[in-house]
């Protein structure tokens, strides 16, 4: 090849080389759908029940740690040694144009002894047999779980208490099937950190809910102390 054709060449490929390196990156959707929300915990078989509990197809997405960052503080919660750690987001589910405060949100903390079988629950709160104790009404859910993990040392002695909970579901009636919902989005939640957590048999949690859950009775509310 002669001297001008390997300078036209190496001049194309200067301009291709110029073209695709100055090109700007697709810029991201400012909403993502159920599938992708919290960390992507919902693809698959929960996409549809997040919409129904969510109200909603399409979120805001929100910068945050995610899983990554919640997984560092309950490690951090319990080698505090403390009974009790302070509440970690995972997510808030923002419905497309839903005004600040309305997300519907998981958050997950080291829980006290005495938060299980607590007899203070919200009016309409039903109690079932799942991990140590699950709990749900018509606008949130929450379970009790325990996690022995070679990631949390003293774990085997001392389990690490963990509670997921879900707040401000949209309200779609007291329905069983309704509350249930409620717990499969925790669950799932639940089943991901555990899995993060390389938390042994999985914390107890089944791989899926099914609506033979047992559900427990009541708990007796404490008496008011008059004044």
């Amino acid at each position: 090849m002669n001297r001008n054709g390997k300078t036209l060449i190496a001049g194309l490929l200067l301009a291709v080389c110029a073209t695709a390196c100055s090109s700007d990156p697709e810029p991201k959707s400012p909403y993502v759908n159920a599938a992708e929300v919290c960390d992507g915990v919902f693809a698959g078989d929960l996409e549809k029940t997040v919409e129904t509990v969510t109200g909603a197809t399409s979120f805001e997405r929100r910068a945050g740690g995610g899983m990554g960052e919640l997984v560092e503080e309950i490690e951090k919660g319990y080698a505090s040694g403390r009974s009790w750690s302070p509440r970690e987001e995972l997510c808030e589910m923002a419905a497309k144009g839903s005004r600040s405060g309305e997300e519907t949100t998981l958050a997950f903390h080291i829980y006290a002894p005495q938060d299980v079988n607590y007899p203070g629950n919200p009016e309409g709160t039903k109690r079932f047999s799942l991990g140590k104790e699950a709990v749900a009404n018509v606008r949130s859910a929450g379970i009790y779980f325990e996690c022995v993990s070679p990631q949390l040392d003293g774990s085997k002695n001392r389990p690490a208490r963990i509670y997921g909970g879900l707040s401000k579901a949209h309200d779609r009636g007291d329905a069983q099937d309704n509350l249930m919902d409620n717990l499969r989005v925790v669950h799932s939640a639940s089943l991901a950190l555990a899995e993060k957590l390389e938390c042994e048999d999985s914390a107890g949690l089944p791989e899926n809910l099914d609506q033979g859950l047992h559900e427990l009775p009541p708990l007796g509310r404490p008496a008011e102390i008059d004044s």
